[in-house]
C-alpha cells in the first residue's frame, strides 16, 4: 500500500503555489475516518453536515458544540495522514472573542485535530485573527453558508460577486490558510481562486477551485434524498447494504446461518 505523509497546515496551503489539486471529504467516525485516511485524500472535514448526514435533521442548526467534539474525537483516533479540520458549529464561533477561542480550542485539545473551519466572511473576519493569533489554524468559508440559510433564504447559489470577493479578501487577509466556496457561479469562483493567495475549497463552484469537497455519504450512495445538482456519486453502498441485511435475514430464517464453519466445536 502506498505510504502518504502527513498533512500539515502549511503543506495544504502550499499547493496551490504548486498547481497540486486538493481533495477534501468529510467523515464522522472511527471507521470511516481510516478508510478515507488510507484512500490519500488530502484533508477530513469534520462537517457540521453530521446533522443531515447522520442524525436525519433537516438543516445543520441543530448539531452541538458537545457532538461536533465527540464525533471529531473519533475520527481523530483514526486519522494519520490526511489533515484533520472540524466544522465549528453554529453559533459557537459568534460569541465574546475568548469563548469563542475556547470553544474553537477543544478541537484542537480533545479531538486531535489540526484547524477548525468556520462560516462567514468580512464578519468573522476579526474571529479568524483571534483564532489565528492564538496558533489555532483556521479555514475559511463564503459563499452559501448552511449556518446562515434562515437569513439567505434557503439554499440558494450566491450570485453577488463584489461580496463574495470581499468576503474572500477578508478571510485570507485575517490569516485562515485556506477558503471553502460554496455554491458559487463557476466565474465568480474562478476569479476569486485567482484573486487570493490561499487555496480554496470548492463545493459545487466549479473545477476553476484549487481544490474539491463533497460529503463522503453523498459520493458513497448513503444519502437517501435528493442530492445537489455539484454531487457525483462514485457508489451506489445503499443498495448494496441493504442487499446484504436481506439476505442475513433470509438465511437466518431459513436456517442458513449460522453455518458449521461460524460456529465453535467443542
Amino acid at each position: 500500500m502506498k505510504e502518504f505523509r502527513k498533512t500539515t497546515v502549511p503543506s495544504f496551503k502550499a499547493r496551490k503555489a504548486k498547481g497540486e489539486k486538493i481533495a477534501v471529504l468529510t467523515a464522522y467516525d472511527y471507521t470511516m475516518g481510516k478508510i478515507l485516511d488510507r484512500s490519500g485524500v488530502d484533508a477530513i472535514l469534520v462537517g457540521d453536515s453530521v446533522a443531515t448526514a447522520v442524525q436525519g435533521r433537516n438543516n445543520t442548526l441543530s448539531v452541538t458544540l458537545d457532538q461536533m467534539v465527540y464525533h471529531t474525537e473519533m475520527v481523530g483516533r483514526a486519522v494519520e495522514h490526511a489533515l484533520l479540520i472540524a466544522d465549528m458549529p453554529f453559533p459557537s464561533h459568534l460569541l465574546e472573542p475568548n469563548e469563542t477561542l475556547l470553544n474553537a480550542s477543544r478541537f484542537i485539545k480533545e479531538a486531535y485535530c489540526d484547524s477548525v473551519k468556520i462560516e462567514g466572511g468580512q464578519n468573522c473576519a476579526q474571529t479568524i485573527k483571534h483564532l489565528v493569533n492564538a496558533g489555532i489554524p483556521v479555514m475559511g468559508h463564503i459563499g452559501l453558508q448552511p449556518q446562515a440559510i434562515h437569513q439567505l433564504g434557503g439554499h440558494k447559489v450566491q450570485r453577488d460577486e463584489k461580496k463574495l470577493l470581499a468576503d474572500a479578501k477578508a478571510v485570507e487577509n485575517s490569516g485562515a490558510f485556506s477558503l471553502v466556496l460554496e455554491c458559487i457561479p463557476e466565474p465568480i469562483a474562478q476569479k476569486i481562486t485567482d484573486s487570493i493567495t490561499i487555496p480554496t475549497i470548492g463545493i459545487g463552484a466549479g473545477a476553476g477551485c484549487d481544490g474539491q469537497v463533497l460529503v463522503s455519504y453523498d459520493i458513497l450512495g448513503l444519502t437517501p434524498h435528493k442530492m445537489a445538482r455539484f454531487v457525483k456519486k462514485y457508489a451506489n453502498l445503499e443498495e448494496t447494504i441493504e442487499g446484504a441485511a436481506k439476505t442475513f435475514c433470509q438465511e437466518v430464517r431459513e436456517g442458513i446461518y449460522p453455518a458449521k464453519e461460524h460456529t465453535y466445536p467443542s
